[in-house]
């Protein structure tokens, strides 16, 4: 099998064609194809049911909140943009409480019907995507008062906003999901 990788060819390319890209050298003609990226990992092997619970549980909860997480890291960069063009702190604030309000509109149906375990996920995930813990983007967006607040009410529930991300060491296991969710292989 012959694999020919053609230096000017991006997925964004061939999108733009009506038929399949090609190569032409000489007499031969090689179909381009883009081929995602494939992972290969060992496979899982489970020492009871509750850690293959644990394992399945993590699948959905991260199939459910990874889209969430990029959707809410493209808005805070929106928002920091917008933010950034604002002259005054008055005007800031006048923007941002409109922004709340429409973000909170366009969430609030799905994030209510998420389980705790979901929302757990989501902040890791949101750590990952903006390498911001949940503390600190609600003391940025929100102020300190607010992220003192919140964090007391997340450790009554045994959780804690200021926890990162550790995708090569306590996280290896959501980290390993997420790569197969999104090669399409889970």
């Amino acid at each position: 099998m012959l694999i020919v990788l053609a230096a000017s060819f991006t997925p964004a390319a061939a999108a733009s064609y009506d038929s399949i890209p090609m190569l032409v050298q000489g007499k031969d003609t090689f179909f381009l194809a883009f081929l995602h990226d494939v992972y290969v990992y060992p496979p899982m092997r489970f020492q009871n049911k509750k850690q293959e619970r644990f394992y399945w549980k993590t699948v959905r909860d991260v199939k459910k909140t990874l889209p969430y997480a990029k959707m809410i890291t493209q808005d805070m960069a929106y928002a920091d943009a917008e933010l950034a063009k604002l002259a005054t702190d008055k005007e800031r604030r006048q923007w941002w409480r409109k922004y709340e309000r429409y973000l909170f509109r366009k969430y609030e149906k799905d994030f209510r019907g998420m389980y705790a375990s979901q929302g757990r996920m989501l902040m890791k995930l949101m750590d990952r995507e903006s390498d911001r813990t949940s503390y600190e983007l609600i003391k940025q967006y929100r102020g300190k008062a607010a992220a003192d607040f919140w964090q007391f009410i997340a450790k009554l529930f045994k959780n804690d906003l200021k926890e990162g991300y550790d995708g090569a060491d306590k996280d290896r296991i959501i980290e390993r999901v997420i790569n197969l969710v999104e090669a399409g292989q889970l």
